[in-house]
C-alpha cells in the first residue's frame, strides 16, 4: 500500500508523548578533552546501505580520517543500535559519529559509547530519551513527493516511480536508479520506537541541513537541529545530501573532530 510519511507514521504519534528528559548536562565527558579525534563511523538511513557514504569516506579518508561504514540492518532500533556499537566498539580513540536521517536516531541512541566524542547529524531525526521518531512529524508539513509503499509484513520501500523525486532528484539519472533499486527496506514499526538514550544531550552536536530535502518538511529538520543546540549548516541539495554534497558534509564532520575537544554544552 502507497503511503506518505506522516500519514504512515500515524498510528505511532497517537501514543503518549513522553515528557522530554533533563536538561543538556554542563559539559561533555572530560574523557576527550584535548584529544585529537581521527576516527570516524557514519551510520545510514533507512531505504539505503553504507555505500551510500563512498563520496564522504574517499573526502575524509584523503584528509587522513580513519572512517568505519555501519551496515545497519533496518530491522529494530535495537539491533541498528548494536550494530553501530560493534563498530564504535573498533575505534582505537574518540571518535565522531555521524548518522542520516533515520540514522540521527540511531545515533542518538547510540552514541553514549565512551568513544563517541561528538555527534553529526546529516539531514537527521533527532528524538529525545523517551520519544519515539514518530513524535518528530507531529504539527508539520507533509511530503508529498516521498511515497512509502509497505508491505504486509511491515517493511517499507520509497515508491519506485517516486524515487528520485522523494530521494534523490539532484543525483543523475543513473545515481538514482541505482539507488532506487537497491533500497534496504525498514520495518516501519521502528518509529514507534521509544529512543532510552539521548546522546545530544551530553555530547556536542553538528547538523547539515539538505535545504531541498523532500523527505522532511524544512521546518522539521530546522526545529530538531536547534533543540539539540547543534552548529547548523545549509547545503541545497537532496535527501541524497550525503552523495551529492559530499565535501560539505566531510567538511562538516571535519570542524566537529577539530572542535569537539574544546568544545561543551
Amino acid at each position: 500500500m502507497l503511503k506518505l510519511i506522516p500519514a504512515v507514521l500515524a498510528a505511532a504519534l497517537a501514543a503518549t508523548i513522553s515528557p522530554v528528559a533533563q536538561a543538556h548536562d554542563a559539559a561533555a565527558p572530560a574523557a576527550h578533552d584535548g584529544a585529537q579525534v581521527k576516527n570516524v563511523v557514519l551510520v545510514h538511513g533507512a531505504f539505503a546501505d553504507g555505500s551510500g557514504w563512498r563520496p564522504v569516506y574517499d573526502e575524509l579518508t584523503a584528509r587522513g580520517y580513519r572512517v568505519s561504514i555501519v551496515q545497519n540492518p533496518l530491522t529494530s532500533l535495537a539491533d541498528d543500535v548494536k550494530a553501530t556499537q560493534r563498530v564504535l566498539d573498533r575505534q582505537d580513540g574518540p571518535t565522531i559519529l555521524v548518522g542520516h536521517s533515520w540514522g540521527g536516531t540511531v545515533i542518538t541512541e547510540a552514541g553514549v559509547h565512551d568513544k563517541v566524542a561528538g555527534l553529526v547529524y546529516v539531514s537527521a531525526l533527532a528524538p529525545d530519551a523517551g520519544e519515539t521518531t514518530a513524535q518528530q512529524y507531529a504539527g508539520f508539513a507533509p511530503t508529498p513527493e516521498f511515497v512509502i509503499e509497505t508491505g504486509s509484513d511491515g517493511y517499507g520501500f520509497i515508491s519506485p516511480a517516486k524515487f528520485k523525486a522523494g530521494f534523490a532528484h539532484d543525483t543523475s539519472d543513473a545515481d538514482a536508479a541505482f539507488l532506487r533499486d537497491s533500497q534496504v527496506p525498514i520495518n516501519m514499526s521502528v518509529f514507534g520506537t521509544k529512543l532510552t538514550q539521548a546522546a545530544w544531550r551530553t555530547k556536542p552536536s553538528w547538523a547539515v541541513i539538505a535545504t531541498d530535502d523532500k523527505a522532511f518538511d524544512q521546518a522539521m529538520l530546522i526545529h530538531m537541529a536547534e533543540r539539540i543546540e547543534a552548529r547548523i549548516t545549509k547545503v541545497a541539495a537532496s535527501h541524497a545530501v550525503f552523495m551529492t554534497q559530499p565535501k560539505v558534509v566531510a567538511d562538516t564532520i571535519e570542524r566537529a573532530a577539530k572542535e569537539t575537544a574544546r568544545s561543551t554544552k
